[in-house]
């Protein structure tokens, strides 16, 4: 609900009046056509929204949704499936982010757990149309990268910040890297960009009063302490999934590839999968949409001991998933606070711009790296950025498309 005593986040306006509220249902049907759609890993996922949500719905303006990127960089967990829900508790509350959450979630998890009970015998692995997911999301990414640097980068200096960040964030490819490369950011932009005047703000509620923050917060430091003490003193199986995967979700920083050897360390040793089945699961998250994070669904319908099956698949995603939804009720209202002051939108607006650097340095690597091996890819990406850019097609018929053209290269190739 909307109210007088709601946090109120103040930002740079690239429109005059604030978006309409909007149900949980419309939220959960958008983000369940983006959970079908969207290939390419975390980066591209930020890709899409901005297309999405930004520029086609405009349900938020340029600078605000980079403030929502910049938040979720500085929180550990999966930070695409963080912009999610804090779009979805903007647009429709609290149940807007639980369903933005479903909705972007449900396809991949229900894929993993699928893959899980048996689709490995199809052996689809290094199928071309796999691939040209792969290339298309150069395309996506790019498309953001573009976007976001004319808007949040469009001067020298701000231009020159996020330059050094895409260099310091390609020197040292670690999630403590990227953390750094915000903090320093934001210290330059403090001390040396001035801050907008107050008259060119846009005004955005979000339903998520102070004490509602806190004991978001109080209940994340609670479990994350108090669960490696329950599973001493319960011996309990369930208690044990819950704590890993909990613990997972709460102290990866960098992105969902960040979360595989965490669970490696957790799920193998113990026994509870081979490493041949991680391996195997881990393949098969690579090929589907959405958040890599659902990868935790196959983990806990393969392990050997109950909770299992779908069961023990919902059991893992619900733990691994927590910590993002504690942490991001927990921080909105108190960073909606910290933009109403002048120093800090200061700050932002080096953030801003580091944020435009940390994506042009995943663009190249694992982006580009990891999909462009060949001319032919190389012009299919081509394809995909133009389809994207100068004739405007939705994201997910540039999607279809790369996959056909990544059937054709391996046809011919």
């Amino acid at each position: 609900m909307q109210g007088a005593s709601e946090p109120v986040i103040a930002a740079d306006a690239l429109r005059s009046a604030a978006p309409q509220r909007g149900s949980a249902l419309e939220v959960f049907r958008i983000f369940l056509r983006l959970g079908l759609t969207s290939f390419g890993g975390p980066v591209a996922h930020l890709g899409y929204y901005r297309a999405e949500f930004v520029e086609r719905r405009k349900w938020l303006d340029e600078h605000s949704y980079a403030d929502i990127v910049a938040l979720c960089q500085f929180l550990p967990g999966p930070a695409s499936s963080q912009v999610s829900i804090a779009i979805g508790i903007m647009r429709a509350g609290l149940l807007g982010g639980v369903a933005a959450w479903l909705g972007f979630t449900l396809p991949s998890a229900v894929a993993m757990l699928a893959f899980a009970y048996g689709v490995q015998s199809l052996g689809v692995a290094d199928a071309g149309w796999l691939h040209g997911l792969k290339v298309v999301a150069v395309a996506v990414v790019a498309q953001a990268v573009w976007g976001m640097a004319r808007s949040l980068a469009p001067d020298r200096p701000r231009a020159s910040l996020a330059i050094v960040a895409a260099i310091v964030a390609l020197a040292s490819r670690t999630a403590g890297a990227q953390v750094f490369v915000i903090v320093v950011a934001g210290l330059v932009g403090w001390i040396l960009l001035p801050a907008a005047a107050a008259s060119a703000t846009t005004a955005m509620r979000i339903p998520i009063g102070h004490g509602l923050a806190v004991g978001a917060l109080a209940l994340f430091f609670a479990l994350l302490v108090g669960l490696p003490i329950a599973r001493q003193a319960v011996p309990s199986h369930g208690l044990e999934v819950f704590d890993s995967f909990y613990r997972a979700g709460s102290l990866v920083f960098g992105g969902g590839h960040v979360v595989l050897p965490l669970l490696q360390a957790e799920v193998v040793p113990p026994g509870w999968v081979t490493n041949e089945e991680f391996i195997a699961g881990y393949g098969a998250a690579q090929a589907v949409p959405g958040p890599l994070f659902t990868f935790a669904a196959y983990l806990g319908a393969v392990k050997h001991q109950p909770p299992n099956g779908w069961v023990g698949a919902g059991w893992a995603l619900i733990a691994i998933f927590l910590p993002a939804f504690l942490l991001i009720i927990g921080a909105l209202p108190f960073w909606g606070l910290l933009r109403e002051r002048a120093g800090f939108q200061a700050a932002l607006r080096g953030i801003n711009a580091a944020v435009v650097g940390l994506l042009l340095a995943a663009l190249y690597d694992p982006v580009w790296t990891s999909a462009v091996t060949s001319h032919a890819d190389f012009g299919l990406a081509l394809v995909a950025f133009g389809l994207l850019m100068f004739w405007r097609l939705p994201p997910w018929l540039v999607v279809m498309i790369a996959a056909a053209g990544g059937s054709l290269i391996a046809t011919f190739a």
